[in-house]
Formats: C-alpha cells, structure tokens, sequence
C-alpha cells in the first residue's frame, strides 16, 4: 500500500497544473447540473481505479446533497433504480468516453445521449469527463493520496 505521493505535480510544474485548473473551471461552470457532475467524475473515477479522485468526487457529491445508497450503487448503475434515464444516458456516456479504446462510439448511444442532452449539453458533458480523465492520469501515477481531500464548506443561506 503506497501512502507517499511520488511527486507534487503542482509544485514541480505550476503551469502545467494551473493549465488543467483552467480546464477544470470550465466544467465548474458548466450548463450541466453539478450532481450529475459528480456522478461522472465518479464514475470515471471508479473505472480507472482513482482512489484519490473518487474520494474527492463522493465527498463534494455528499457534500452537494447526494445520497449514500446512489453514491454506493454507482459502479452497478445499470442493476438499480436510483437514477434517472438522462443520469443513466450520462453514465453510458462517461463509460464510452473513459474506455473510448474499447468500442469507441456508437451510433446508438450516440443517439440514445441526444435523446437526453441538448449539443451544448452534450459538450460541456463530454469536456467534463476528459478533465476527470486527465486528473486521473495525473493522480494515479503520482500517487496523489486518497483521504486527504475535503470538500469546501457549503455556504449557509442568510437568515432573514
């Protein structure tokens, strides 16, 4: 079990990190709504084995008001009935794009996606999964440490 990251990519190449912040803002900001958001990153996550990047995504998922029965069924989405179809076309999605090498694209869950996501939806959603992607082919292989993340406070409305 290996606890000691391999090297600090944001110190040893700010740039380089501040590049994939950018990239990360925009998805921040995305037309897509923040919990299927983090569904994705999860997702994408679980697949290419992130434990850094799943632990962050299922804490700012709770912290974002996801429940723990949706966030632990996630890697068996298709055998329960805890997500919505479009959250079900995105999850299709995300499992395409990660493993793109595999099958590539098909028609049909091209088709089955347009169904659910207008085309800048359907952009925005697919930027997003390249940026987890990304984090994950940097947190992997540097060992970023999984259990070290925590999510932002979630701003308290104001009392009247």
């Amino acid at each position: 079990m290996q606890t000691q990251p391999r090297l600090e990519y944001d110190r040893v190449n700010p740039q380089a990190y501040n590049a994939m912040l950018t990239f990360s803002r925009f998805t921040r900001s995305s037309i897509i709504e923040k919990p299927l958001l983090e569904l994705v990153r999860v997702r994408a996550s679980q697949i290419n084995g992130c434990a850094y990047c799943v632990d962050m995504h299922t804490k700012d998922a709770r912290a974002g008001g996801e429940t723990e029965q949706r966030l632990y069924a996630l890697s068996v989405w298709r055998e329960t009935p805890f997500y919505s179809e479009r959250e079900r076309a995105a999850l299709e999605w995300t499992e395409a794009i990660t493993l793109i090498s595999d099958n590539h694209v098909s028609d049909e869950l091209y088709a089955l996606v347009n169904q659910h996501f207008s085309e800048a939806e359907l952009v925005d959603l697919t930027v997003a999964i390249i940026v987890i992607n990304g984090w994950n082919r940097l947190a992997i292989p540097f060992r970023d440490v999984a259990g070290t993340y925590e999510p932002a406070p979630v701003a308290q409305p104001a009392d009247n």
